[in-house]
């Protein structure tokens, strides 16, 4: 067993002063030396933190105490060390920036919550479609094999996208993913409220799925792409696959960069030989930029 864990959470609830509780947060995850990356908002709170066994009870049992977050529901899993460099705890207008004019508010409506043992089954069904409701480069790392990629880069381009291809989704069974949940949640409920009947959202995320002892990750191809230190994180236990591809020469490849010109910052999927080969840049233009920072590795 290892004596680090990183914990993954959300918890939609209506908080009335973010900026006090941001301030509140941040003292104390620092006082039991905890770091990561912690969003608030006036509806709810989106983390993922880092620390020793001990740290991340304490802070769970902390949580647990709190007004706004008792019944929060934890992923965990186990680490060589800490996954974030420093703690942070930001207010933003939204847990996850879905940009409606009109929000929706997971409280009220949402897609129906559907567990890691009936998506294993429910996955296999030809007349069930899977979206993933993230960014193409997660989706390019690793998915749910026959899952629809939509070509989006943010998560606000969603709604978009689905309205320019609503006719492939129309009369059909939707089941949509995410890494932990906090985006199906919106994303399940606007998909009700465009008027799709039968919608149903992974409970818990992808990385629920990897752990339940039914699915065991089962029909998950690739790796999960995971917003800290680890980048990517294995969820199939059965028989796992990699389909990430090289930027350069689509040979098999899991290990992302970021393309080395500052003004460009693209993530690669890229071999140590060709990031060395390439100057860590995804294209001529950015190998030339007068930034260029691969130089200074």
């Amino acid at each position: 067993m290892k004596d680090y864990r990183v914990l993954l959470y959300y918890h939609y609830v209506r908080i009335e002063d973010p900026q006090v509780l941001r301030e509140e947060h941040l003292a104390y995850c620092q006082s039991i030396g905890l770091l990561g990356r912690i969003y608030i908002s006036e509806e709810g709170i989106n983390g993922t933190v880092s620390g020793t066994v001990s740290q991340v009870q304490i802070y769970i049992d902390w949580m647990e105490q709190h007004p706004y977050f008792k019944g929060v529901t934890y992923k965990m899993d186990e680490a060589d060390g800490h996954a974030f460099k420093k703690m942070h705890v930001r207010v933003k207008n939204e847990l996850v920036n879905f940009s409606l004019e009109d929000d929706v508010n997971p409280k009220e409506l949402t897609g129906r919550y559907v567990e890691p043992k009936e998506f294993f089954e429910r996955i296999q069904d030809p007349d069930t479609i899977i979206i993933d409701a993230r960014n193409d480069y997660e989706y390019d790392l690793g998915h749910f094999r026959g899952a629809i990629k939509p070509e989006i880069k943010r998560f606000r381009d969603l709604p978009n996208w689905i309205r320019e291809n609503k006719a492939q989704f129309k009369g059909k069974k939707i089941l949509t993913y995410c890494t932990g949940g906090v985006r199906c949640e919106k994303f399940s409920g606007w998909l009700k409220r465009e008027g799709f009947d039968d919608v149903g959202q992974l409970h818990g995320g992808i990385v629920t799925y990897g752990k339940d002892p039914v699915a065991q990750g089962a029909y998950w191809d690739g790796q999960c792409y995971v917003f800290d230190n680890r980048i990517a994180v294995p969820i199939n236990q059965v028989n796992p696959r990699i389909v990430g591809k090289d930027h350069f020469t689509g040979e098999p490849c899991e290990r992302y960069i970021n393309c080395a010109n500052p003004d460009c910052n693209k993530q690669i999927l890229c071999t140590v030989e060709n990031e060395i080969k390439y100057r860590g840049s995804c294209s001529d233009a950015c190998r030339v930029h007068p930034r260029n920072r691969y130089k200074d590795k």
